[in-house]
């Protein structure tokens, strides 16, 4: 598996979790995603920590989904993988947002984990 190809993985392996528990409604399992200290800019004020990623997602309305694509994605450093990615939020009531998003995904004893999320809006 070459580096592009493995960073990917990684990236959609947390992804992937991270977008089924934003579709289910889900806010703690989507704080579950996040390292104990990821600092997490969405559309608001940033938050630092677990508590805050969750209380932000129970925020959002049911029937929020997210539908991402990975653009680019970088290996800063061992342990560590970047991704740059498009990301649709849709909902039943009003129309998509289309966003930029950057996460930094960090490597601890029991799996990878976002350490750092922030969100650019479209226009």
């Amino acid at each position: 598996m070459n580096s592009t190809t493995d960073s990917e993985a990684i990236l959609r392996g947390v992804l992937d979790a991270w977008k089924a528990a934003v579709d289910g409604h889900e806010p703690e399992q989507v704080a579950s995603r996040f390292t104990e200290d990821a600092i997490f800019q969405g559309l608001r004020p940033y938050s630092v920590g677990r508590p805050g990623i969750a209380a932000y997602y129970d925020s959002q309305p049911l029937g929020l989904t997210a539908e991402y694509r990975i653009l680019e994605t970088r290996r800063p450093a061992d342990g560590l993988v970047l991704g740059y990615l498009s990301v649709d939020f849709s909902f039943t009531d009003r129309p998509t947002i289309h966003v930029n998003l950057v996460v930094l995904v960090k490597h601890l004893e029991d799996g990878w984990y976002i350490s750092h999320y922030q969100v650019s809006k479209l226009d």
